[in-house]
């Protein structure tokens, strides 16, 4: 692999010269904020296996010890914590310049929201955490007011929303998207959009192994587009990347972006 000081140069200009820059940040953008990847060395999933079943559609529906077990998880997550970091004051940058055409993001914490980022530029593919969904009537709630709930001795809350002049009673759920669940199909839209019309796409912090997400840059890439691949680990795409960068996120954002 060429030195990172000569990558980050041909990184550089790929990006001084685009003017529609589709950008996809995974777990990675995000550790720096304090809240842990899934799949990395450290992560959530490869020091507790049985966390995983927290994300399975099917077992939440169908498990209600899963779901208590759940609900104190999101009570202890790091998220509600987290701030964001440099390498997501960097992409706000692309914004401001007027150069991002779309922000395809699999991290669920809203922290590209919370820096600033134009909603109706981020794509959410995996939903997010901040809210709560009725899995029978659909009604939507900050999260916040479930975990009050627990927090006050519910160990599986269930939806209080007043349907036909009853409470609903069905399953609540973060309005994430888990596995075994449907994605949302203007979200897989406008994600497929963006690689399709963007002179640029940047992969940040995901090891681009998930679908949908990883397909984005397949389209861009079968279009000729410049791919740059920024992660802490090697990628299951890094073969078709233009410019490769294994670097911390963070800082290399900053040196690319500022």
């Amino acid at each position: 692999m060429e030195p990172i000081d000569e990558a980050i140069d041909r990184a550089r200009s790929l990006l001084d010269a685009a003017r529609s820059i589709c950008v996809v940040t995974g777990a990675g953008i995000s550790t720096d904020s304090g809240i842990p990847d899934f799949r990395g060395p450290e992560g959530l999933w490869t020091k507790d296996p049985h966390a995983e079943m927290l994300s399975n559609y099917d077992v939440w529906v169908s498990n209600a010890e899963i779901r208590q077990r759940g609900w104190q998880s999101r009570i202890e997550s790091p998220t509600w914590m987290a701030t964001p970091n440099p390498g997501h004051r960097a992409l706000l940058q692309l914004e401001e310049r007027g150069v991002l055409n779309t922000l395809v993001t699999q991290n669920i914490d809203r922290l590209h929201h919370d820096v600033g980022q134009d909603p109706s530029l981020i794509v959410e593919i995996h939903g997010n955490a901040h809210e709560a969904v009725c899995l029978s009537c659909g009604d939507r709630q900050p999260i916040e007011q479930v975990l009050d709930r627990v927090r006050a001795g519910e160990l599986d809350p269930q939806c209080t929303n007043d349907v036909a002049g009853i409470a609903c009673g069905g399953i609540l759920k973060s309005a994430t998207i888990s596995f075994g669940q449907s994605l949302v199909p203007d979200d897989i839209a406008r994600a497929e959009m963006a690689a399709r019309t963007c002179d640029l796409l940047i992969a940040i912090g995901t090891t681009l192994s998930v679908y949908p997400a990883a397909g984005v840059v397949l389209l861009a890439h079968a279009r000729g587009v410049p791919i740059i691949i920024l992660n802490g680990e090697p990628t299951a795409m890094d073969d078709i990347a233009t410019v490769v960068l294994h670097a911390d996120i963070a800082s290399t954002l900053e040196k690319l972006i500022d």
